[in-house]
């Protein structure tokens, strides 16, 4: 029942912050900001040194809030390439597990341990693959290779598929995506990018906002 709550909050959320930075420490402090700031699903990627570290204390300082509380959130990881790194992430904490393309070895081993997971696709086999795995939500990525008409093409011939675009998201398309039937988009260096160039992590909250903002009046919220 805990992998349908999490599904169900991820998509009534909306709005998933993919977080990549230098340290674990930064990549931290960006999540408080997001988190701060009204998104409350963040992906912390393999891509950030000692990732797990911040996946570990950020599951410990929100996870166990619920939902609707300010300190609440769900921590999860992304650009995981294969199930060991999803095993050690959800050790760590990690409530769902992403990947840039779809590894059946993942998908199975979320599934084995009931975790949302979802895996990045380009196609429609892609997808259709991942629906046959069992995947709940699949990540069109890089979502900047596409326009929002991109998911009423793919939901011709597959309307049971629930697609989150990742990649080129930005508050200027956001609700183009939303209104195209995503279920949910995937937001990365457009939040953070100008916090880290300027050391003015409250930009993030302000930003993080803003996005929150403009997916409730996609959805009419």
């Amino acid at each position: 029942m805990k992998k349908i709550r999490l599904i169900q909050q991820i998509a009534e959320e909306g709005v998933v912050a993919v977080l990549r930075g230098d340290t674990a420490e930064e990549v931290v402090r960006m999540a408080e900001q997001a988190i701060a700031g009204g998104i409350k699903v963040i992906e912390v990627t393999m891509t950030v040194p000692f990732a797990l570290r911040a996946i570990e204390q950020l599951a410990q300082q929100y996870s166990s809030a619920q939902p609707g509380a300010d300190n609440y959130a769900i921590i999860g990881v992304g650009t995981v390439l294969d199930p060991e790194t999803a095993r050690a992430a959800i050790l760590s904490g990690a409530e769902f597990v992403v990947g840039p393309s779809l590894n059946p070895a993942t998908v199975a081993l979320c599934n084995r341990y009931r975790i949302p997971v979802m895996p990045g696709v380009m196609t429609v086999q892609e997808i259709q693959t991942a629906l046959e795995l069992g995947v709940d939500i699949v990540k069109l990525f890089p979502g900047n290779l596409y326009s929002p008409s991109m998911i009423k093409a793919i939901k011709g011939p597959l309307p049971q598929a629930n697609i989150m675009p990742t990649g080129g998201v930005s508050l200027a398309n956001l609700g183009e995506w939303i209104k195209a039937g995503a279920a949910a988009v995937g937001i990365g260096s457009d939040l953070t990018s100008e916090a880290v160039k300027t050391d003015n992590f409250g930009l993030i909250a302000e930003k993080a906002a803003q996005y929150i903002a403009a997916y409730r009046e996609a959805k009419g919220k």
